[in-house]
């Protein structure tokens, strides 16, 4: 009987090693070293988790930008030697100095304490305003940035004080704030005041006045 020769399909459990070896996942060719991989399906970290934590750090950084307008240090002219040592001897001969209060600012910065000074410097700049509208815009923004215990500028400020300011904010006063700021003050006086007294901000300015004073 004469062999039929059989050109059809081959089974699949009849298939050879070669055509097996060809196809399957576990041998597939790898790209080439210059082919790019696609981002997107490969490499979770280059897609997702540094996309994502880019994304958070833009809003950390907006969420930690105060909504009032910054206060920039204050013009004033440079402290004479007896005025720095003034300074050592009262809080209040130090805040009442526009230059005191830059250095003594500038000292709360490097403690990451600088929202007390800001906040006590808002609440003097909302005293100053008569204009009704302005008064509830800018009391609203004190509020926001330095109240509300969202804010990642928050004061400390004990609870009734705080109850006492969310009655008063249904109409807003320029003093509505006043004894937050005085707590906040006081905060400041007993708590940051005698580091600043010790640290290298305070110590420089006395010694460089003493040499200006020496070489006059």
């Amino acid at each position: 009987m004469m062999d039929i020769l059989y050109t059809g399909p081959v089974p699949a459990d009849r298939e050879s090693p070669m055509t097996r070896s060809e196809t399957s996942p576990s041998r597939a060719q790898h790209p080439s070293p210059t082919q790019k991989p696609n981002t997107c399906c490969f490499c979770w970290c280059c897609c997702c988790s540094c996309s994502w934590s880019e994304d958070d750090k833009r809003g950390r950084r907006k969420a930690q930008e105060t909504k009032l307008e910054p206060f920039p240090c204050e013009l004033c002219p440079k402290p004479t030697t007896e005025e720095i040592k003034q300074w050592a001897q009262s809080f209040d001969k130090l805040m009442k100095n526009p230059a005191g209060r830059n250095k003594f600012r500038e000292f709360l910065r490097t403690e990451y304490s600088e929202e007390n000074m800001l906040f006590w410097l808002a609440c003097e700049d909302l005293k100053k305003e008569i204009n009704k509208s302005a008064i509830e815009e800018k009391t609203r923004l004190i509020y926001e940035d330095y109240i509300s215990i969202l804010s990642p500028k928050e004061v400390s400020l004990d609870s009734r004080v705080r109850e006492v300011i969310n009655r008063r904010m249904q109409d807003p006063t320029p003093h509505i704030f006043e004894d937050a700021q005085l707590q906040i003050y006081t905060l400041m006086h007993r708590d940051s005041y005698p580091r600043f007294l010790n640290s290298s901000v305070y110590r420089s300015l006395v010694q460089g006045g003493s040499r200006s004073s020496s070489e006059s």
